[in-house]
């Protein structure tokens, strides 16, 4: 069963939309106590880093998630902000994420950029594989997705990057370490090639 984290951030209605199109049975956890069960998790967000992880631990949800994603290795995949509290800390904040995989969000250097406007990464983006995965399963890489942020993943090891994008720079578009998955883009809103990551994300 694949359970959607509501802890009050994120495009929850589309990504259930998406799985009823496909359908995939998919359902919405309101509270810690009913992420129990699950065998997948996404977690949504749309905002700050620390407005999210205060929003998780006030919840109870990360305490929850420790133990489903750490000791029980239950799959989960983080979208935008919610792929970025999977590091350690952020730029953005001062709170410390879940550090479910070992790394830092940093803020894009503008200086870098040679056109504008520079921030935040607007739109469609192409994404490169840096590895054969099973959740990037028939996805046209030059399509690419959705983007819409200002701060990226900056892994620890470069092992952990599942994917990279052009913009001022290579950097991270997606990660995974184990069980734990990371999207910077939003698959909700990418079309037929985020219906297919998730999709093969429910296969996994």
């Amino acid at each position: 069963m694949i359970k959607i984290v509501n802890y009050g951030s994120g495009n929850i209605q589309a990504i259930l939309n998406i799985y009823k199109q496909l359908n995939i049975e998919c359902l919405v956890a309101n509270t810690p106590d009913e992420l129990l069960g699950a065998t997948k998790l996404i977690l949504p967000g749309v905002g700050a880093f620390d407005e999210t992880m205060e929003q998780l631990i006030e919840s109870g949800f990360k305490k929850q998630l420790d133990v489903l994603v750490l000791e029980k290795k239950v799959p989960i995949m983080g979208i935008c902000v919610g792929m970025q509290i999977l590091a350690n800390k952020s730029e953005e904040g001062l709170l410390d994420g879940l550090g479910y995989i070992d790394g830092e969000v940093k803020k894009f250097d503008i200086s870098k950029f040679t056109q504008k406007p520079h921030l935040p990464h607007l739109g469609w983006n192409s994404i490169d594989p840096t590895r054969d995965a099973k959740i990037f399963e028939g996805i046209d890489f030059n399509l690419g997705f959705y983007f819409l942020h200002t701060y990226y993943f900056s892994c620890h090891s470069i092992e952990d990057r599942l994917a990279i994008t052009n913009y001022g720079g290579l950097y991270a578009s997606a990660v995974n370490h184990n069980n734990v998955f990371g999207m910077q883009f939003h698959p909700e809103k990418s079309h037929h090639n985020g219906v297919q990551l998730f999709k093969n994300f429910a296969k996994l």
